[in-house]
């Protein structure tokens, strides 16, 4: 077996190990409730030393060293501590009884962990685009100027995503099942055996490990693992987890160059050891790189799934013991930093305002247009008319490098008279936003605050609040 104990924290150690002699316990309970000569003695002092000392970890280590495997180590170390039992621990088991079933309560453990994290951020960007539900901004198709959004509207293109990705955990985390008590090749040959051929009794045994693990239900037939196109089914919401952070990551970063929108900026934060004046978004950076490796670790679990021969084989061992904690911890620190860039998120209204007042004047002879039809105008001179002045205004902006100064060209024209009077009203940003504002009162109400309308998420968003305020 292989060994990544020396890579383990502590926690880390003491929390599979312990979920290890859980098991054991499980299944020594289920055992003699189905009447298997295990005495109550055994059980309570398989009770009381679920939790490993110091001691007990340098004994298992040595043995380990000894035996050259993880599990007889841990079996030998509980017996110690637990000698009335030290016959009947892992009774009938092999090693993916413990291994592979504490890797499926991590799995959902995990999950539970990352879907709290979600909920906060998607709360923390609610609160966001809720308060920017109606600032004009320039909207972008191809990274070219586009028609006005707001910031707000913008914001909820992110949480639809991120809410997504909530779904797709929720749905991981409730379509895993237990691997149960299944034997070396999943045939329950060796509970067979105990149970002198009763299959019923089998069966029960099954079902009352399952139960006592907390699981609804167990995998109805196994090899000596649970498949491992389980992990590709929790890997791959991580992995789109990934997509969306980094796309979110991606905007924050061209916002910053545009300098509509920045990250939180520490105040002796320096971007650069010679440029100075430098605010790098160091932070959507890191979001990207790390978003990056998350979204490739899902290849790890399908290639892993797809060579597993027959009953199984070992080489996927070494691989999940790093793919498997790494997506989770990856998915973590990308979570907790989209967390920390939208609760310091800068809008700067006045560059917003600027950018717009460059593009709008083109974006709004349609309006203009309509407005002189609506005089008595001839829509097709008028067309006439405005084309020829964009383009003069355009040789201003791209030839020279001056302002766009079409407006200024329309109000110099008499042919404009009947509708300059207008002509504020009819390049007012806020006209030119259509329904962005109601859309994300409507999607908030609608999608997000239901989505969260969870004991579960509640919980999280509160506490991350109240921690928040206590910082």
């Amino acid at each position: 077996m292989d060994n990544f104990d020396t890579y383990q924290t502590p926690l880390a150690r003491q929390k599979r190990f312990s979920i290890w002699r859980q098991l054991w316990l499980n299944l020594a309970i289920a055992e003699k409730q189905l009447g298997l000569p295990i005495s109550d003695e055994a059980i309570e002092q398989m009770k009381a030393n679920l939790d490993l000392t110091p001691e007990q970890f340098e004994i298992a280590a040595k043995e380990e060293k000894k035996r050259r495997h993880d599990v007889m180590a841990h079996v030998h170390t509980f017996g110690q501590v637990a000698p009335a039992a030290a016959g009947i621990i892992h009774l009938g088991a092999t090693s993916c009884y413990v291994t592979d079933n504490a890797d499926l309560i991590f799995l959902r453990e995990g999950l539970g962990y990352l879907i709290r994290s979600l909920a906060v951020l998607i709360s923390r960007l609610s609160s966001f685009a809720a308060q920017y539900r109606d600032l004009p901004t320039l909207g972008f198709t191809h990274f070219q100027p586009a028609q006005l959004t707001t910031v707000g509207k913008r914001a909820t293109l992110w949480i639809q995503e991120l809410l997504w990705d909530l779904r797709n955990l929720k749905r991981g985390r409730e379509d895993l099942g237990f691997r149960g008590v299944k034997g070396t090749t999943g045939t329950q040959a060796s509970f067979l055996a105990l149970f002198d051929g009763d299959h019923q009794k089998v069966e029960e045994l099954d079902a009352l490990v399952t139960k006592l693990s907390g699981f609804d239900y167990a995998y109805p037939v196994t090899s000596q693992t649970y498949s491992r196109k389980i992990d590709i089914d929790v890997l791959a919401p991580l992995a789109s987890l990934g997509a969306t952070a980094h796309k979110i990551a991606t905007d924050i970063r061209l916002l910053a160059n545009l300098k509509e929108i920045e990250e939180p900026f520490e105040s002796t934060q320096i971007g650069s050891s010679a440029m100075a004046y430098k605010r790098n978004p160091m932070r959507s950076e890191r979001v990207c790189s790390l978003a990056r490796h998350l979204m490739v670790l899902h290849q790890n679990a399908l290639m892993t799934s797809s060579v597993q021969w027959f009953e199984r084989t070992l080489d996927d061992s070494a691989n999940r013991r790093i793919t498997l904690p790494e997506a989770f911890l990856t998915a973590d620190i990308v979570l907790s930093t989209l967390q920390n860039i939208s609760e310091g998120l800068v809008v700067y209204p006045k560059v917003i305002a600027r950018r717009i007042s460059q593009e709008l004047p083109f974006m709004a002879t349609e309006n203009i247009i309509m407005a002189i039809v609506k005089k008595g105008g001839d829509r097709q001179e008028a067309h006439e008319r405005i084309r020829v002045l964009s383009h003069e205004a355009g040789h201003q902006v791209k030839q020279l490098g001056l302002e766009n100064d079409l407006i200024d060209r329309i109000r110099a024209d008499p042919y404009f008279d009947p509708i300059k009077n207008d002509l504020d009203t009819l390049l007012e940003p806020s006209s030119f936003i259509g329904r962005a504002p109601e859309q994300v009162d409507s999607f908030l109400k609608s999608w997000v605050y239901s989505a969260l309308d969870d004991a579960e998420l509640k919980e999280a968003i509160d506490k991350s609040s109240n921690v928040e305020l206590n910082v």
